[in-house]
């Protein structure tokens, strides 16, 4: 197994995240040696076509789309550059929580049973997300021996598809395979565009997540009773006078003012980032995935239902449910603008960070278009 960036120690022993997930992951679908291989060179060509596609839809051109690598990967593979991006984005928070904990009577064994504990916790999540995610942008990946990022000297990116996934979901919903595959790849092929056609919007994510972490409270008290409130939220047992605050998740709960704010303009962001890789894929689908219809129709079913109960739990829990909305609600934003002012209209979107939409513009669409419109005439 590869270490992530050396040392374990810390608040995190991410070296035991790693561990714990890929032995707890569960198997990927069966699969002969030679259909392993062709499921893999497929999905590389697919990833590959897919970038002509993409651009030809949005209009958006890029130059550093060829530096940022297509990677094929397994469950362990997807855990692995999961667990190295997290540490290189919480690395500032966790060194701040570090530098505290090691000034206080025993902070140094507390951080290191602290970091095993958080460790298997975070490996279990991750052993619980690796068997579900189809395809991912990494967008903060940092590189390693056998996770190659790209080189543009400011972290790079990566685009992954996780091939077991791809083959278990296309064999549940009985669709063409081949389709399947193409069309996954429109969708993650459209977020590596965003990012190489867009220089600015990295950074732009990037610091409002810092942002984010930097208002984190991290004293160890005042954590543990946010996440005690959140405990009592979530068992359905408020303390006495308290009003109901309509089921957030945990990742809701656990927030400063402040931070609910900048999680605001990140959910906007975001919404607008997957509803406009919904757009692209169901746009460029008609046209090169003949099924493209039957494929939408069976996957709205299986983000709507869920596959269990604890998946049902799970998703409310980390705030998954969110992420649904986030498509449902991204794509009709983008299909609405680009109904009303064309693509080029659209691509406004992308010219400053001024001009992304707010959490209510992408509720109104109206609204954005006459403010960033109405601002460039």
């Amino acid at each position: 197994m590869t270490s992530i960036g050396g040392a374990s120690t810390g608040m995190v022993d991410w070296n035991l995240a790693v561990a714990t997930a890929t032995r707890l992951v569960r198997p990927g679908p069966d699969v002969s040696r030679d259909e392993a291989r062709a499921v893999v060179a497929e999905l590389r060509r697919h990833a590959k076509a897919s970038e002509e596609h993409v651009r030809g839809f949005t209009g958006l051109g890029t130059e550093e789309g060829h530096d940022t690598p297509v990677l094929v990967v397994d469950r362990p593979g997807w855990i692995r550059a999961n667990v190295a991006g997290f540490r290189e984005l919480l690395r500032p928070l966790l060194d701040k929580m570090q530098e505290r904990r090691g000034n206080t009577p025993g902070g140094a064994v507390m951080s290191a049973v602290g970091g095993k504990v958080t460790g298997v916790e975070l490996g279990m999540l991750l052993s619980f997300l690796a068997s579900r995610v189809l395809g991912q942008y990494e967008t903060f990946a940092p590189a390693a021996r056998d996770l190659p990022a790209g080189g543009n000297g400011n972290g790079g990116g990566r685009l992954l598809l996780v091939a077991p996934n791809i083959v278990h979901v296309e064999r549940e919903l009985d669709v063409d395979p081949h389709d399947f595959r193409l069309w996954v790849c429109l969708h993650e092929e459209t977020h590596r565009t965003q990012f190489t056609a867009v220089p600015w919007l990295r950074d732009h994510l990037e610091g409002e997540i810092q942002a984010f972490l930097e208002e984190t409270d991290v004293d160890p008290m005042t954590v543990l009773e946010r996440v005690r409130e959140a405990a009592q939220t979530l068992a359905g047992g408020r303390p006495e006078g308290e009003e109901d605050d309509g089921g957030r998740s945990l990742v809701e709960i656990v927030q400063t003012p402040a931070q609910r704010e900048i999680l605001g303009r990140l959910t906007a962001v975001m919404s607008l980032l997957e509803g406009h890789a919904d757009f692209v894929m169901d746009g460029v689908g008609p046209d090169v995935v003949p099924t493209v219809g039957e494929i939408r129709e069976k996957f709205q079913q299986r983000r709507a239902k869920g596959a269990s109960r604890l998946d049902l739990a799970l998703r409310k829990l980390l705030g998954l449910d969110a992420k649904l909305r986030q498509y449902r609600d991204g794509e009709r934003f983008v299909r609405a603008v680009v109904d009303e002012a064309g693509m080029d209209g659209f691509n406004r979107v992308w010219t400053s960070p001024n001009t992304l939409p707010t959490k209510a513009e992408i509720a109104k669409p109206a609204d954005w278009i006459a403010r960033v419109h109405r601002r460039a005439e």
